[in-house]
């Protein structure tokens, strides 16, 4: 009886012992395949996480361009107005004679053709009387100043405030902000 009961004994503990095992066995597999599907989790969130701050930050790209692009045409509609406040001036009418007396000393006395603007049309005479250059007034409206054509060369003289103004407008950069006091 002793013998079986310790046979018997033998047996459950045997069985305890693998069932122990195969429970450690299966609470190290639970562990890891959690530990898995934490860091999967984990990087899921991280990347979802990335994902947002990306489309944000290119949303807040998106405003700030608009709202650059807002204020730069604001500006340079000021300066378009200024610049027509300008031509109203004797400051104007010099700076006119100027470009035109440089024109002239560009060209050598080569045949040139000066054009002034449509709205500068009442000038045309004090203009040519103070230059000694003959003018043409332009078909074309380019804000104000004077242009130059030396055909011979192929070289445009180009002092209007219309181009200068353009070239402006496509240089213009906001800078970041940083240095403003």
């Amino acid at each position: 009886m002793e013998e079986a009961r310790a046979e018997g004994n033998e047996i459950i503990s045997a069985y305890k012992t693998a069932l122990e095992k195969v429970f450690e066995d299966h609470k190290k597999e639970a562990v890891r395949q959690s530990q898995t599907r934490v860091r999967a989790e984990s990087t899921n969130a991280r990347q979802q996480k990335n994902q947002a701050m990306a489309k944000a930050q290119l949303d807040l790209k998106r405003q700030q361009g608009k709202v650059q692009q807002e204020l730069k045409n604001k500006l340079f509609a000021e300066v378009a107005d200024l610049v027509r406040d300008f031509m109203k001036t004797p400051d104007y009418d010099a700076f006119l004679v100027k470009c035109i007396e440089s024109a002239l000393e560009f060209a050598s006395g080569e045949e040139m053709t000066i054009y002034i603007n449509p709205s500068d049309r009442d000038k045309k005479e004090k203009l040519e009387e103070k230059t000694g250059a003959v003018l043409t007034v332009s078909a074309e409206d380019f804000m104000g100043g004077v242009r130059a054509v030396l055909r011979g060369r192929n070289i445009l003289i180009d002092h209007s405030f219309k181009a200068s103004l353009e070239n402006e407008y496509d240089q213009f950069i906001f800078s970041g902000g940083d240095d403003i006091g």
